[in-house]
């Protein structure tokens, strides 16, 4: 009965092979001129790495289109470009500096590429210094600070914490660690803890406003572990380099391996938190009907970012750290949980809000993903043509 039910919402989302068609021509146009645009297309090596980048990803946005599935087909794109954003990242960086290290001259010369991550203790030395205090350029290099704020602001204002399944790369090696959970041996954490991103992000805003640097960059990120970290030359950067390290192994690793959680996206990314204000203020939601509803829990077990819970299940929404990334939607057997436009009567059109979704935030993700999976993709082929993936 659970099964036959599912699969009737499935239908009821997906479209015919004609619709679905007709409906990807927009996509596969915009894709051409975000994936394809800007690459070096006689080059063999950057046409076959462009040309596969745009293929996949208009194969995803088909699927979702033609099955009625979100997370199943968002999932795969999500992760594969998180791995190959380490590939593409690691090789940019031992391309430009031989090493993983960043060194004091690279931050003297604002080499660093901004990390989204960092962007909320930016704030307040913005607003009160004039001051942006990451050792990044504003525009030139990989990843400036305008270019990636411009990207920030945008993406929030679309879709709100949909940032951290659709766009953000260290959410995706969450996930993808996460994913690899078939049976947890952790089955639930306390509550209490889905706070605790909140008392991060006050210490790290607090802590960067008043010493005018970083202070999740330089104490805190779990993601130096597989990006670039300090050169660890004393007592402090190597306590810096054991944090980083402990926290990548527990909270990206260990904990979503044995519970099937995003445990660093759902239980300390204080930017995660920062996002889940912006859901205040776009049009998106996740909303679940009440009527069609049996309580059978299994979303509250579903979802990996710990964003129902009893309380938000008997309104009939997600709590505000929801990430829209539509595996409750999949997996209800009642299929009682649609995206919704806010404003408008729920349920009266439900096809044409989980379109009018999907478009910006898998826009967001071909350009930003896309991009990572078309770097990581050219260094393994050097990789396999020359012997390096550099140079």
């Amino acid at each position: 009965m659970t099964g036959i039910a599912s699969e009737t919402k499935q239908n009821e989302m997906g479209l015919s092979w004609g619709k679905a068609a007709l409906l990807s021509l927009p996509m596969l146009l915009l894709t051409a001129l975000l994936l394809l645009h800007g690459h070096n297309l006689k080059d063999p090596l950057q046409a076959i790495a462009a040309g596969i980048t745009y293929l996949f990803a208009n194969y995803i946005f088909f699927k979702m289109l033609r099955s009625g599935r979100t997370h199943r087909y968002r999932s795969i794109f999500f992760v594969a470009a998180s791995v190959l954003f380490v590939v593409s990242f690691l090789a940019n960086m031992f391309e430009m500096r031989g090493t993983m290290e960043l060194s004091t001259a690279n931050i003297l010369d604002g080499e660093a590429p901004l990390c989204p991550l960092v962007i909320p203790a930016l704030l307040i030395p913005a607003a009160l210094t004039q001051t942006i205090i990451f050792p990044g350029s504003m525009f030139a290099g990989y990843a400036g600070v305008a270019t990636m704020i411009v990207l920030w602001i945008g993406f929030s204002l679309a879709v709100g914490r949909g940032w951290c399944s659709w766009i953000c790369f260290f959410g995706g090696m969450d996930e993808g660690m996460a994913s690899l959970c078939k049976k947890p041996s952790i089955r639930s954490f306390d509550q209490r803890w889905t706070y605790l991103p909140w008392a991060v992000l006050l210490a790290v805003v607090l802590l960067s406003a008043a010493t005018l640097s970083p202070a999740y960059c330089e104490w805190l990120c779990p993601f130096k572990t597989v990006t670039e970290y300090p050169a660890v030359n004393s007592l402090e950067t190597g306590l810096q380099a054991v944090i980083f390290v402990s926290l990548f192994l527990g909270l990206v690793i260990y904990l979503p391996l044995k519970s099937g959680k995003r445990t660093q996206c759902g239980l300390f990314c204080p930017f995660g938190a920062f996002q889940s204000l912006f859901n205040r203020c776009n049009s998106f939601a996740v909303r679940i009907d009440r009527a069609r509803c049996v309580d059978c829990k299994i979303c509250l077990k579903e979802c990996p970012t710990f964003s129902l819970n009893e309380a938000s299940l008997a309104a009939g929404e997600t709590r505000s750290s929801c990430t829209k990334c539509g595996r409750c939607i999949d997996r209800c057997p009642r299929g009682a949980i649609s995206y919704h436009i806010k404003g408008t009567e729920f349920l009266r059109h439900p096809k044409t809000a989980r379109l009018l979704f999907l478009y910006p935030a898998f826009i967001f993700m071909a350009v930003i993903g896309g991009g990572c999976i078309f770097g990581g993709l050219l260094r393994l082929l050097k990789l396999l043509t020359t012997g390096s993936m550099i140079g």
